[in-house]
């Protein structure tokens, strides 16, 4: 029976289309069209488009025949966090954001976008701030890490912390320990010579409430009193 409408003939042997994209390479061999969507369509082939690609297609097909992953490496990672020295063996696959709150369970530093886009996670390492969820723990072996936990001293706040209470500077407060840990690192760095200079170096750290007049406030405030 002749075929109608889109159908593809069934004879594999069918003329093929000059235009050259009718006839794909698979494993070596030519094939029509037809027969290449019969196999993506029936998983019955893997297409190796070089080694990595084949790897990558190996470890899918463990994972979705519900094969566990292989442990990852752990090695011993030492730190210094908020003037305390820490010694922990870690995954080296863990970002430093999660040992710090699933390990270490200092939830100060939050995870909100977990895509270095919002701020929220932002520390302190060697005085530099970083975005925690983008970085790996172990590649920060022997630094030290000053989280929104380390930053008062005792009852005592730190002077960027009371200008944020002074001036409003946060309304629902989920931002917060990244914008303080950020504000601490702007005013260091002396980038607080105008109010737009504030606004730019500080335009990593988003803040969903809209509290940014009142941050840049409190960082002026901050540095106002030798911060």
């Amino acid at each position: 029976m002749s075929s109608s409408g889109d159908e593809l003939p069934d004879d594999e042997t069918a003329p093929r289309s000059s235009n050259g994209l009718d006839e794909i390479l698979i494993f070596g061999s030519p094939e029509t069209r037809r027969r290449f969507l019969k196999q993506v369509a029936g998983t019955s082939a893997v297409i190796a488009v070089g080694p990595r690609l084949g790897l990558f297609a190996q470890k899918i097909s463990e994972t979705a025949g519900g094969s566990a992953p292989a442990s990852a490496a752990k090695l011993p990672l030492r730190l210094k966090i908020n003037g305390k020295d820490v010694a922990v063996e870690v995954d080296t696959r863990i970002t430093l954001l999660d040992l710090l709150r699933e390990d270490l369970h200092l939830t100060g530093s939050k995870k909100g976008c977990d895509h270095g886009q919002c701020g929220a996670c932002t520390v302190l390492v060697d005085g530099r701030r970083i975005n925690s969820c983008l970085s790996l723990a172990i590649v920060h072996d022997g630094e030290e890490v000053t989280t929104i936990e380390g930053l008062a001293k005792g009852e005592q706040l730190h002077p960027v912390q009371a200008a944020f209470v002074e001036h409003d500077g946060f309304q629902c407060g989920y931002c917060t320990p990244g914008q303080i840990c950020s504000a601490v690192a702007c005013i260091k760095e002396g980038h607080v010579k105008s109010d737009d200079e504030i606004r730019e170096w500080m335009s990593g750290n988003l803040c969903r409430c809209g509290a940014y007049p009142n941050i840049v406030d409190a960082i002026k405030g901050a540095a106002g009193k030798g911060t």
